[in-house]
C-alpha cells in the first residue's frame, strides 16, 4: 500500500514524532510505500522514507498551518496513495492520529472567553472539528479512553469512527538496561551518592511538561531530604527561566537540563521517581517508560496515562480541576519518604508484564491496513 503520511514539524526527541517514526518503520517493515508531507525536517531521515518539504508561509503558527494544508492539498494532486494519514488536526484526512488533545475542551478549561474570539482559535478549532465534527469521515486512532471521552463529549463524534492504538515504548531497550550495575554507573556519572533522589522528567515543552511545577515540588521538600534530591530533565525547550527560578528557590545546583537524548533507559534505569505534572496531556509516554523500568511515578490526572500509575498501584495521581502546587508538594515529600516505595517498584514491574505496553506500532498499522481495504471495497 502507499500511505501519505503528513505532520507539521519533525524533530527526533518529540513524542508524537517518535510515534510517527516508530510507525513509519513498522509500515516499511511491511513492504508499504510512505511518503511524508512536512514542513520542516530535524535530524536523520530515515531510509525508506520519501520526505516532501511543503511550504508553510505565514507570521503566527495558525497562519503556516492554513499554508500548510493548502499546499499539501496541491503536493498531493495526481499522487496516489491509499490513505491521507495526518499527525496533527487539519481537515481532508483520511485518518488522524489522536496524539494531540481536545483544543476546544482545553482553551474552554484553561482561558477566558476572549480567547475564543482570535483568528488562532477560530483556525484551529476548524481544523479540529474538520476531523472530529459529525459531518466528518476522518478514522480516528486514539490513545487514551480519557481524550476520547472529552472529544465526544465537544464534538458528538460516532464511537464507530474510533480505534484504540494502546501504548508502545520500547520495551526491551528498557529492559535491557535494567542493572544494578548500570544504575550505579549512571548514578556515578551523575555525582549521586547511594541516598540521594533521582527525580527524572522526560518530555520536550517545558511549560506544557509541568518542569516550573516540578521545580517548586524541589524546593518545597523537607530541608534534609531537599539536599539530597536532584532533578533531571531530558527534552528540548527553553531552559533559561526554569534555571533562573531555580536559583531563585535555592536549589540552582539541583536542578540539572541535559537536552534531547536517544539513551533514556540508561536514566530511568538510575531513577528514583519519574514526575510528570504536565498542565495537559493526552498521553505521557514518559509514564509509561517509567512503569516499565519499575520507577514510581507522579503524575496529574490530566495525563491520559495516568489511569496506567492507577490501574498499577505505582505511585500518586494529583488532581488538576484545578491544579494546587501545595498538593504535589505534599504529594512528593510523601513519596520519597514513603515506606510502600519498593512495593510501587514491584507493582510496576508487574503491571508491565501483565499488559500490552510496547505493540503500538504493529497495531496501529493493522488498523492503518484495516481502514486502506474497507476504503477500497467502499
Amino acid at each position: 500500500m502507499n500511505f501519505a503520511f503528513c505532520l507539521f514539524n519533525y524533530f527526533p526527541f518529540g513524542g508524537l514524532e517518535r510515534d510517527f517514526m516508530a510507525i513509519s518503520r513498522e509500515c516499511l517493515a511491511r513492504g508499504h510505500a510512505i511518503q511524508v508531507y512536512t514542513m520542516s525536517w530535524q535530524g536523520e531521515r530515515a531510509a525508506g522514507l520519501e520526505i516532501h518539504l511543503v511550504r508553510g508561509e505565514g507570521r503566527t503558527n495558525h497562519g503556516r498551518a492554513t499554508a500548510f494544508h493548502q499546499n499539501l492539498l496541491a503536493a498531493l494532486v495526481g499522487r496516489n496513495h491509499d490513505l491521507l494519514v495526518g499527525f496533527n488536526q487539519m481537515p481532508d484526512l483520511d485518518v488522524y492520529y489522536a496524539a494531540d488533545v481536545c483544543y476546544k475542551a482545553r482553551i474552554a478549561r484553561q482561558r477566558s472567553f476572549l480567547s475564543r474570539l482570535t483568528p488562532r482559535y477560530r483556525v484551529l478549532a476548524a481544523f479540529e472539528d474538520a476531523v472530529f465534527g459529525p459531518g466528518s469521515d476522518t478514522n480516528i486512532i486514539y490513545l487514551a479512553s480519557q481524550e476520547k471521552r472529552n472529544y465526544q463529549a465537544v464534538y458528538n463524534t460516532p464511537g464507530q469512527r474510533f480505534y484504540y492504538g494502546p501504548p508502545g515504548v520500547d520495551v526491551e531497550a528498557i529492559r535491557s538496561q535494567l542493572s544494578p550495575e548500570n544504575r550505579c554507573q549512571l548514578r556515578q556519572e551523575l555525582g549521586l551518592q547511594d541516598r540521594d533522589i533521582l527525580l527524572l522528567m522526560i518530555g520536550s515543552n517545558f511549560h506544557t511538561k509541568g518542569v516550573e511545577r516540578s521545580i517548586r515540588a524541589l524546593a518545597a521538600l523537607p530541608e534534609e531530604m531537599r539536599r539530597r534530591s536532584f532533578l533531571h530533565v531530558i527534552g528540548r525547550g527553553k531552559e533559561g527561566p526554569y534555571q533562573k527560578l531555580a536559583v531563585r528557590l535555592g536549589i540552582g545546583e539541583q536542578v540539572r537540563f541535559l537536552g534531547g537524548r536517544d539513551d533514556v533507559p540508561r536514566f530511568l534505569a538510575g531513577a528514583d521517581f519519574l514526575l510528570q505534572p504536565s498542565l495537559t496531556e493526552n498521553t505521557g509516554n514518559a509514564i509509561v517508560e517509567a512503569l516499565v523500568a519499575g520507577v514510581p511515578v507522579l503524575a496529574t490526572e490530566t495525563c491520559g496515562y495516568s489511569e496506567h500509575v492507577l490501574q498499577a498501584d505505582s505511585g500518586q495521581v494529583v488532581g488538576c480541576a484545578p491544579f494546587r502546587q501545595e498538593e504535589m508538594d505534599t504529594a512528593l515529600a510523601g513519596m520519597i519518604g514513603s515506606p510502600w516505595r519498593r512495593q510501587w517498584q514491584e507493582n510496576a514491574l508487574a503491571y508491565s508484564e501483565q499488559n500490552d505496553l510496547g505493540n503500538r506500532p504493529r497495531l496501529v498499522v493493522d488498523i492503518l491496513e484495516k481502514i486502506a481495504k474497507g476504503k477500497e471495497r467502499g
